[in-house]
């Protein structure tokens, strides 16, 4: 799973030198981790549903995840401060090229009527937020085996000074961005 690294080291290094005019390596733009976070607010009610976001966490990014909790009360949502309330992920290093390879090349395109990932969920520092409606798009998970259906969020931190950088890189990584809205 170390080909996406190598690929992002012999060919997408020099294309992003090439295309921003960076005089030194260091100045390209790379991905330093990537958080994959799931809320689970129903979990206040029921305590069984942060055991299966835990699980399902845990086979599609292979590290334990680690449960989050409420930091302050809000009375309209029945929500005390210190509740746990969903799960998250940070991955780094191998686990972190091996999870966007997956994300790129086998679960976006799974996505039912899909039509590519918005190119404008940039935070204007070239990092890179994605919302996803199930986790069943990813090959690790399986169908019948699944309490229900989760959404989840997946933050692509980079070293990008802008949007533009942060685009080119993913692009180049092989996100599939779709046309802008």
């Amino acid at each position: 799973m170390a080909d996406l690294k190598l690929r992002y080291q012999k060919e997408i290094v020099p294309a992003l030198m090439k295309d921003f005019g960076f005089r030194n390596v260091m100045q390209v733009p790379r991905i330093k981790k990537i958080i994959v976070n799931i809320g689970a607010g129903d979990a206040l009610e029921n305590a069984k549903t942060l055991d299966g976001a835990v699980a399902d966490l845990r086979l599609i990014t292979g590290q334990q995840p680690v449960i989050t909790k409420a930091r302050k009360d809000i009375a309209n949502f029945k929500l005390r401060a210190g509740r746990s309330i969903g799960v998250k992920v940070t991955l780094r290093g191998e686990r972190m090229w091996a999870f966007l390879d997956v994300l790129a090349n086998l679960a976006l395109p799974r996505i039912r009527d899909f039509r590519g990932i918005s190119p404008d969920a940039f935070d204007g520092r070239g990092n890179y937020t994605l919302g996803l409606r199930e986790q069943v798009m990813f090959p690790q998970i399986q169908y019948d085996k699944i309490d229900k259906l989760r959404g989840m969020e997946i933050t692509i931190v980079t070293s990008a000074r802008n949007d533009e950088e942060g685009r080119r890189l993913l692009e180049l990584i092989g996100m599939p961005f779709g046309r802008s809205i």
